[in-house]
């Protein structure tokens, strides 16, 4: 297959294109397993392969993908000929930043293979953490067990030739009880990524039963507790709740095919301008956010984009102040040219696709925030006057440009004179990105930072779920607005 690959790549440079590149998927597999209330509701499995095909000609590209390879000379001109009848319509021709030519293998990190486990340890798993979730006052609980495994080769008419092995395994728990209003409420757990491993060894049997223990109690708490008070509050935000906030409102703020207006049509743009890099004081001081995609643990880590660009850690924040995007080749040329600056030194490795019929676009690695010096949680806390403790996303409402948000969390821990007195129900917060952040006032140290999985992360048109990380510390920000 790479020897034809190779061949038709080199017939359409003889035909005089800019630029084409192959991904070929020898397999894309998935398997899901979800216990719902002691019943194993549902196991299912995929398995796909194919090759997706971009051709860049004469300013526009043109794409293609099929999962029948019997004839490849048919595929490669069919990219070829949409990119041939795009080019009459281009308005700004496409140009690709410079990279070198790469021959390189990335695997991700894994003992055991999840795949290769057998059927009935996974039911058995599930099963333990559901006799830990039947408990008391929990009307439904989940346990879910999604695994993930691709092989990529990326070939293209520059000389790269990459082979990626990838595999994933995200689970979840979950649990619901009715309050006397008849209200439902719930509490989750995903595991924080903070492991050198991505196969089955990670689903540590006493982390999740402590854990189950845990959002039973804190739900048993929520369903008597009193409704979130409306006031302004000093915020603190938990790592499984500053994910969310990180990923809305920096994460997709700063993809660059938003902030060129890309996205508009479907998934909102961003606020943010060419004008406002190295400019834009985007938060406080305490304030620094990387995408960070060469951490071996993470699902936002991949080694080489699909532009065949090698995974980077690319700092986006520094100290409150923007600095950087998340990048591919194409969007950083056509950002230099209209910004008539050198904004961006060529791209961050970011270019992605869902599967081989997808094309590339920019998507979020891991979106990462510094740790702090500012002490653990409890001192936080401790140095809090009147605040709130939130946890756990619920629900969220994000401005078409990123510019406002409001997000509903599934509890909350009011602080007062520095300790925590009461847990409180349905609570709510919101802002504007820009002030929210400049109101960082105190980001935890290292003990507090986490790492936590997103594995439904939606962009583009067609709609591209993909998966990443971030890596968070807990955060505190003044003068917020909550439960409304």
């Amino acid at each position: 297959m790479l020897k034809e690959l190779q061949t038709q790549i080199e017939r359409l440079k003889a035909r005089g294109v800019t630029y084409v590149d192959a991904r070929w998927y020898p397999y894309e597999e998935s398997n899901n397993l979800t216990m719902w209330n002691g019943n194993l509701k549902n196991t299912s499995a995929s398995r796909e392969s194919g090759v997706g095909v971009r051709v860049l000609y004469r300013g526009a590209w043109g794409f293609s993908a099929s999962s029948d390879l019997s004839d490849l000379s048919a595929l490669f001109d069919k990219a070829f000929d949409n990119a041939r009848i795009a080019a009459e319509r281009v308005t700004f021709p496409i140009r690709l930043a410079e990279k070198d030519a790469i021959q390189a293998q990335f695997t991700s990190p894994c003992q055991v293979d999840p795949f290769d486990v057998p059927l009935a340890d996974k039911v058995a798993f599930l099963k333990a953490m559901d006799d830990k979730l039947n408990q008391p006052g929990v009307f439904q609980r989940v346990s879910e067990l999604n695994f993930v495994r691709k092989q990529i080769v990326f070939l293209d008419s520059e000389g790269s030739h990459i082979e990626k092995r990838i595999t994933e395994v995200f689970p979840k728990l979950e649990v619901s009880g009715l309050d006397e209003q008849g209200m439902m409420h719930e509490r989750k757990y995903r595991p924080s990524m903070d492991t050198v491993s991505r196969g089955w060894e990670t689903l540590d049997l006493v982390s999740f039963t402590e854990n189950a223990e845990r959002i039973v109690s804190e739900l048993s708490s929520i369903l008597v507790a009193e409704p979130c008070p409306k006031d302004v509050r000093t915020v603190i935000l938990m790592p499984s709740m500053m994910f969310l906030q990180t990923h809305e409102t920096i994460g997709h703020a700063l993809e660059l095919d938003r902030i060129l207006g890309y996205e508009l049509a479907f998934a909102g743009g961003s606020f943010v301008t060419l004008d406002d890099f190295g400019k834009l004081r985007y938060g406080s001081p305490k304030l620094t956010a990387r995408a960070d995609a060469t951490r071996p643990n993470s699902p936002g880590s991949f080694g080489y984009d699909d532009d065949g660009v090698p995974a980077q850690d690319n700092l986006l924040i520094d100290k409150g102040i923007l600095v950087g995007a998340i990048t591919g080749r194409q969007m950083v040329e056509e950002a230099n040219i209209k910004a008539k600056r050198q904004i961006f030194n060529g791209s961050s490795g970011a270019n992605r696709a869902t599967s081989f019929y997808r094309v590339p676009i920019e998507r979020m690695t891991n979106i990462n925030i510094d740790p702090g010096d500012d002490g653990t949680l409890d001192d936080i806390v401790h140095n809090t006057e009147k605040g709130i403790v939130l946890d756990g996303e619920r629900s969220w409402s994000i401005g078409s440009n990123r510019e406002q948000f409001h997000f509903a969390t599934e509890i909350g821990w009011l602080v007062e004179d520095g300790q925590i007195t009461r847990v409180v129900k349905n609570p709510t917060y919101k802002g504007d990105t820009v002030k929210f952040w400049n109101s960082l006032t105190a980001v935890g140290d290292k003990s507090t930072w986490k790492l936590e999985y997103v594995d439904n992360c939606g962009k583009g048109q067609p709609n591209q779920i993909m998966q990443l990380g971030h890596g968070v510390p807990v955060c505190r920000f003044d003068n917020t607005t909550i439960g409304e």
